[in-house]
């Protein structure tokens, strides 16, 4: 009653003075308070029902073991764990050539079977036996495996070997109970390649397929008996497309909420609000020289002036829209003791013609083209490079062929199918030139594709580049267990095989994700391959909730 007395007595303009200092007092708390959650709450991912992603293809072989393409690779990813999940720790002998793995306890499949050591020597030795045609193959060449306990393994290498921890990192264990019934050359008839049991942060549930064979759906829930890090997501689910334009329309009408492998120039294509991430990858297109195809490879100055020649800027700006990074040296960025500094000149045709003609090389008036006499024989910069029929790769060529014109070398492209030129071209070295790209690992270990030892085929030395000084260092680089001395072997290296210009290093790109933008956990991380982003998926979260500090 004497409030109401208070209020009744005062006039209008009283009245609303006080309503108004009422109402500031009442905002001035509320942000007061929003202001004093935000800085002393963190926002956290929480769980969310369900993510969808679109891939281009069809899987055929889901086992780590078997896989040979990336849409394999992919579910691989989600159902299979990696070696280093289940351990629980390593030791490493004092050369280098005995790790003994101790795997944690009461590791599970996803069918509630024990998962021990006898998995993961089975693994390997599937791996090892030509019959199963694994592509993991080589990579297990020379390490014997055996069996100490249940929990317990010992790998025995040959050579010390700095970087094992990444093949341990790389081997996604196989169910010995599901696969040791069926000879290693039948593997790919189990069904168990399309149902597969699972050790990974996710299992199998269904697929969907058309009555004309193609499957249009998997769908996995997160597994209960996975040894890692829960996932946030419970359900993900893989829808498969025929061509990129028909995954692009599923993601704009909303059918998916994500997909990987985006071309730069369909970022325009995406017609509904998104988040892109870009992911780098330690893998290089390059220029190849055959030297002992053509005289005039054979010539230093010419190979220099080819690298002034190109205008990676060019190519990364016009073919990638600047979603890519230029390349200089066979090491990347994201590796242990890449130079930046190392194979960094600038795009001059000035200077690569400058170059030419110091070396004798000059302009024949009526051609055009530059040539040289060497011992009887008149030689001319006429040469041939071979690109697969990839579209930038393609595009990436016709800019080069041009600019190369302009110093007075001619260049003939002969564009094939990215098939035939494993199938043929590089099985046999036929090619003067060659464009093609070499994915890397995280290490600094380039020894399949620039050592001597790997000239011919299946080698990947596709410069056939030969040199005693970088052999020993590529050799000594695998062994040294001194991070120290290692960097300065990684720094030698980069520059012997800068000083004889084997290759035009060009472009790296990046790995375009596009999805919901509220998808997080993908950032800044480094992809070996594109079904690398599902190594975190574990990370991946939609949603948040904001806990005090």
């Amino acid at each position: 009653m004497f409030l109401k007395k208070i209020i009744q007595a005062l006039t209008k303009n009283e009245k609303v003075v006080i309503f108004i200092a009422i109402g500031i007092f009442f905002i001035s708390g509320i942000l007061w308070l929003g202001n004093f959650f935000n800085k002393n709450t963190v926002a956290v991912p929480v769980g969310s029902s369900k993510y969808t992603e679109g891939i281009v293809g069809q899987p055929k072989f889901i086992n780590p073991v078997i896989s040979n393409t990336d849409t394999d690779r992919d579910l691989s990813q989600l159902i299979y764990a990696d070696l280093t999940d289940l351990i629980d720790h390593y030791t490493v002998s004092n050369d280098g050539k005995t790790w003994d793995v101790f795997l944690k306890d009461g590791l599970l499949w996803s069918d509630n079977k024990p998962l021990n050591s006898d998995d993961v020597v089975f693994t390997v030795e599937t791996i090892q036996d030509p019959e199963a045609n694994s592509p993991l193959f080589s990579t297990w060449q020379g390490i014997v495996v055996s069996r100490i306990s249940e929990l317990e393994l010992e790998f025995n290498l040959r050579n010390p070997y700095s970087f094992f921890l990444s093949n341990l990192k790389n081997l996604e264990i196989i169910p010995k109970h599901i696969f040791s019934t069926i000879p290693s050359a039948n593997l790919k008839l189990s069904n168990y390649n399309l149902e597969p049991i699972s050790s990974g942060p996710y299992k199998y549930v269904n697929y969907a397929l058309r009555r004309d064979g193609f499957i249009t759906e998997y769908n996995f829930e997160t597994n209960p008996n996975y040894a890692g890090k829960k996932p946030f997501i419970n359900q993900i689910s893989i829808k498969f497309f025929q061509g990129t334009n028909e995954l692009i329309d599923a993601f704009n009408s909303r059918n998916i909420d994500g997909f990987g492998n985006l071309n730069p120039k369909d970022i325009d294509k995406i017609k509904i609000s998104n988040k892109i991430t870009e992911l780098r990858m330690p893998r290089y297109y390059a220029i190849f020289f055959n030297q002992n195809s053509n005289d005039a490879l054979k010539d230093i100055s010419v190979r220099e002036a080819l690298n002034l020649a190109t205008d990676k800027n060019k190519l990364v700006s016009e073919i990638f829209n600047g979603k890519a990074d230029v390349v200089n040296q066979p090491i990347m960025p994201s590796v242990e003791g890449y130079d930046g500094q190392i194979g960094s000149e600038q795009f001059s045709l000035d200077a690569a013609s400058t170059l030419l003609d110091k070396g004798g090389w000059l302009i024949n008036s009526s051609t055009g083209i530059r040539e040289k006499k060497i011992g009887k024989s008149v030689v001319t910069l006429d040469l041939q490079m071979i690109v697969p029929q990839i579209q930038f790769l393609s595009d990436a060529a016709d800019i080069i062929q041009n600019d190369w014109q302009k110093i007075g070398v001619k260049l003939s492209l002969i564009k094939l199918d990215p098939n035939d030129i494993t199938q043929e071209i590089i099985k046999t070295r036929n090619y003067q030139m060659l464009m093609f790209g070499n994915i890397l690992g995280n290490d600094p270990d380039i020894f399949s594709f620039w050592h001597s030892s790997e000239r011919f085929y299946p080698g990947l030395n596709l410069a056939l580049f030969q040199d005693n000084k970088a052999d020993t260092l590529i050799e000594t680089i695998r062994q040294e267990s001194d991070a120290g001395k290692r960097l300065g072997e990684i720094e030698d290296l980069q520059k012997e095989i800068d000083s004889q210009k084997p290759a035009v290093f060009l472009f790296s790109p990046y790995y375009l994700y596009v999805s919901v933008k509220n998808l997080s956990g993908l950032d800044n991380k480094t992809l070996v391959t594109p079904s690398d982003r599902f190594k975190n998926i574990s990370e991946w979260y939609l949603q948040t909730t904001r806990v005090f500090k």
